[in-house]
């Protein structure tokens, strides 16, 4: 996998904007495989609604975000309502975010986020335009993927390091029991889960470690009375999926 950009393609842009587009998307078709199947991907034609690229093999969809050094905590979108009713509708498509370097022009980060990991509360409405805008009153977005566990970021290169293709393909896997919940409010409390487990930093952890975070969830979910309850019955779930193994008594560690 190369890094570099090809820079032929951008020559006759004068724009910076459309130079970065141009390059980005041509590395993109060029250099990165489907995460789900491990075929090559190609473009939707210009402006297609529902994403910028799908996979030849299985038609998984993919929207491409990039942004100069550092991906940060949300990412800007297109129109707030259209992205709420792709997720209400279960059509959201996978995000790709990548990371460059301006003065090198050299991929440093790029990983895929599944369309599974994202709920309609990590959508941020944006301000309306203004009355003398173009589009008045036209309200964008912001995805926050600060509520993304680790294991929904899936790199393939990180700061400028490439990743096997099979842990690629592994680690995608290892969460598609995701797209088989579809209530908001329960995934929700699934990811939060997962989140207490990285914050953690380790791989086998006890039970009595994750009631640590009781006030955190009760603060989230005041209408839950049993918030302990819940943490078992959602550790128990993730291990039904393979996601956590059971070591002995109150003790669970990540599956490999």
């Amino acid at each position: 996998m190369n890094i570099a950009f090809n820079l032929a393609l951008t020559e006759k842009y004068h724009s910076p904007s459309q130079k970065v587009r141009v390059a980005t998307e041509n590395w993109v078709k060029n250099q990165i495989y489907c995460p789900a199947c491990g075929c090559s991907i190609d473009n939707h034609e210009n402006n297609n609604p529902v994403a910028d690229f799908f996979c030849m093999r299985c038609k998984e969809d993919y929207e491409l975000k990039s942004k100069k050094d550092y991906i940060g905590d949300k990412i800007v979108d297109g129109a707030y309502s259209s992205m709420i009713d792709k997720l209400q509708n279960n059509n959201a498509p996978n995000f790709f975010f990548l990371t460059y370097s301006l003065q090198e022009l050299k991929v440093l980060n790029f990983l895929v986020i599944p369309k599974h990991f994202f709920i309609p509360d990590m959508i941020e409405k944006r301000k309306p335009l203004s009355i003398i805008a173009r589009r008045a009153g036209w309200i964008g977005c912001n995805i926050s993927i600060r509520g993304i566990p680790s294991t929904g970021k899936i790199f393939y290169i990180r700061d400028r390091s490439i990743e096997p293709k099979e842990s690629v393909l592994g680690r995608w896997k290892q969460t598609l029991f995701l797209r088989d919940e579809k209530e908001p409010l329960e995934k929700g409390w699934i990811l939060d889960i997962m989140n207490c487990i990285d914050r953690l930093g380790k791989r086998d952890f006890t039970l009595s470690e994750l009631y640590a975070f009781e006030n955190f969830l009760k603060t989230k979910y005041p209408n839950n009375k049993h918030i302990k309850d819940k943490i078992r019955q959602q550790l128990q779930f993730l291990r039904d999926k393979g996601y956590l193994e059971f070591a002995t008594k109150g003790r669970y560690k990540l599956a490999k």
